[in-house]
């Protein structure tokens, strides 16, 4: 069971997830100290370590819009978010992609915080409301590569069943 830790609303810009002050930091196991460094509420759950596993955040439109910048994905990816939003950002959707952070489009989800949700393959049920929702799904290929952590994890699993086969 996936619980809400935190909702957000529109428009939630790279620079609010992964503030440009802290560029100078950009290796994944230093990025997640600094998610949502001024959200202040925020920034401190996820840095308490209180909740370790199943941690969703809801969020409105147009999630990561904003600059292109890969760290404000691996800082969500270190603290092992589950991201469900009406719906992300081109760019910010792809560096998901790539580095294998688990995102979900949910165009009309409904949920607040503390709210317990079982995500399935096409559907959010929210256990708290009762209410359930529709996803919209990633490509078969999109989600081979979350599944298997990134793209570099999902190539390497590849280039080694190409190399056992020969």
């Amino acid at each position: 069971m996936n619980r809400v830790i935190y909702k957000l609303g529109d428009d939630i810009s790279t620079d609010i997830i992964y503030p440009g002050r802290y560029m100078a930091t950009v290796l994944p196991n230093e990025t997640p100290q600094y998610a949502f460094a001024d959200i202040k509420e925020l920034n401190e759950l996820l840095n308490s370590k209180q909740i370790l596993h199943d941690k969703v955040i809801i969020a409105g439109k147009n999630f990561g819009c904003g600059s292109s910048r890969e760290q404000a994905v691996s800082t969500l990816k270190g603290h092992e978010l589950i991201i469900i939003a009406k719906n992300f950002a081109r760019i910010f959707l792809q560096n998901s992609i790539n580095l294998g952070l688990k995102t979900i489009i949910c165009p009309d989800i409904e949920a607040e915080v503390g709210d317990e949700l079982v995500i399935s393959e096409d559907k959010v049920i929210n256990e708290t409301s009762g209410k359930t929702f529709d996803i919209i799904p990633h490509h078969q290929s999109r989600k081979a590569i979350i599944e298997a952590g990134g793209l570099i994890p999902y190539t390497r699993k590849r280039l080694l069943q190409k190399h056992s086969q020969a």
